[in-house]
């Protein structure tokens, strides 16, 4: 057999063996890939139960908190009294409450997020949330500041959860430096090549490298009586609008919250 037929076969074998691993590879490919649609349609489902289960809860517990509120007005308005009885009630119509802010914080992490996007304007958004959380920082002895902006920093989001993520990590400053005698929480936004980045900065007690890789992970907290799922909300929210939400801390100085955003189509329709 002549060299060329040599050769010619050679190849063959090669470009056969080379396509029989290109083969092997994209159907490894196609199974991984088959495996996380039917992972993320498990999840999917699992959240419309749980969601739905949440919703099942909470019907009944409102009913029970009812319930239990007029039976303490009722013994309340009797002329004998039966304050140990009262004082039972009303721990147990606190403890329903608890459980429903638990099942609305639950609702809001794991419900489905449907997006309402709309060019907006960041910087009137932050006055906006700043003008409704002035009470609550004065009440926490909180110096509320809102940094000025030169030119409008527009993004296509969704308002109302952009509001909601920012709120969030205010409160979660504010009750930090609340249990450490006050502070300053500094709001501001500015405008990146690519994103919009709206920073949340207080002056409280700043957190342990160890807490800040955990913080935004769901049910993790360090408050007393915390459901863990405000951080993980804002991180959701963010995730959902292509951003993200990151944190620089240093101990005993305080953090700064960091929310990104994309601006690329913030004008499309």
């Amino acid at each position: 057999m002549s060299p060329f037929i040599w050769g010619l076969l050679a190849g063959l074998a090669l470009a056969a063996g080379l396509g029989a691993l290109l083969a092997r590879a994209l159907f490894r490919r196609v199974l991984r890939l088959q495996r996380r649609a039917k992972q993320a349609e498990r999840l999917a489902e699992l959240g419309t139960l749980t969601g739905g289960l949440a919703h099942e809860i909470k019907n009944p517990l409102s009913t029970v908190q009812l319930n239990l509120q007029l039976l303490q007005e009722d013994l309340a308005s009797q002329s004998l009294g039966h304050p140990r009885l009262v004082n039972r009630l009303d721990v147990a119509q606190r403890e329903t409450s608890r459980l429903r802010d638990i099942l609305d914080d639950f609702l809001r992490y794991a419900g489905r997020m449907e997006l309402d996007r709309r060019p907006t304007d960041l910087g009137q958004l932050l006055e906006e949330l700043a003008d409704f959380f002035a009470p609550q920082a004065q009440l926490s002895r909180v110096r509320l500041r809102l940094k000025p902006t030169d030119d409008k920093v527009m993004a296509r989001v969704d308002a109302r959860l952009i509001k909601q993520a920012v709120l969030n990590l205010m409160l979660n400053a504010t009750q930090a430096m609340d249990a450490h005698g006050g502070g300053d929480l500094i709001l501001s936004v500015t405008r990146d090549p690519d994103c919009a980045v709206i920073d949340v900065v207080d002056t409280g007690p700043g957190i342990a490298p160890d807490v800040a890789e955990r913080i935004f992970d769901a049910y993790f907290t360090m408050r007393k009586g915390g459901t863990g799922l405000g951080l993980a909300t804002t991180r959701r929210i963010a995730e959902e609008h292509g951003g993200s939400v990151t944190v620089r801390s240093e101990p005993g100085k305080g953090s700064d919250f960091a929310l990104r955003l994309p601006v690329a189509d913030a004008l499309a329709a």
